[in-house]
């Protein structure tokens, strides 16, 4: 059987089986399917609440936040679903959701801050080697010719 005539509703009859459905292969298409939709869609989107959840769980007194409105400020106080920022100058106090928060700057700066570190030591690392095997080439070409002066014929 080929796949399209799985795929058609009386696929199974026009093969000449006597099935009115797709039979085994239609519900393994089926099954297929909904494992590629949990896998292509539901995961990620479940994922990445998760790690949205974590971040407004993990706020801190004195973070700067952005709201889903935009709205950005330094966290007062921190309640079990609302909190209390400051905003502006002048210090106006305002009282939102957790569930508004839409990025905690301070924890984001931390995170590039340590991207930054750990690239600049991998940088320093990696010269560090090329100047070692710049090092060892150039003792190697030492000894080679020290050793083609002491052979004449």
């Amino acid at each position: 059987m080929d796949f399209i005539s799985l795929m058609l509703p009386t696929g199974g009859a026009a093969a000449g089986n006597g099935s009115a459905t797709g039979g085994p292969g239609m519900i393994i298409m089926l099954v297929a399917m909904m494992g590629l939709m949990y896998f292509m869609m539901i995961r990620p989107q479940k994922k990445k609440q998760k790690e949205e959840q974590n971040m407004r769980d993990n706020i801190q007194i004195g973070d700067e936040i952005t709201t889903i409105g935009g709205i950005m400020g330094r966290v007062v106080t921190v309640k079990e679903d609302s909190l209390i920022i400051e905003t502006g100058a002048d210090r106006n106090k305002m009282k939102i959701t957790k569930w508004a928060v839409s990025a905690n700057n301070t924890a984001n700066e931390k995170a590039e801050a340590e991207r930054q570190a750990a690239r600049e030591a991998a940088e320093a690392e990696k010269k560090a080697k090329m100047e070692e095997a710049a090092d060892k080439s150039k003792a190697r070409r030492k000894k080679t010719k020290k050793k083609d002066d002491t052979f004449d014929f």
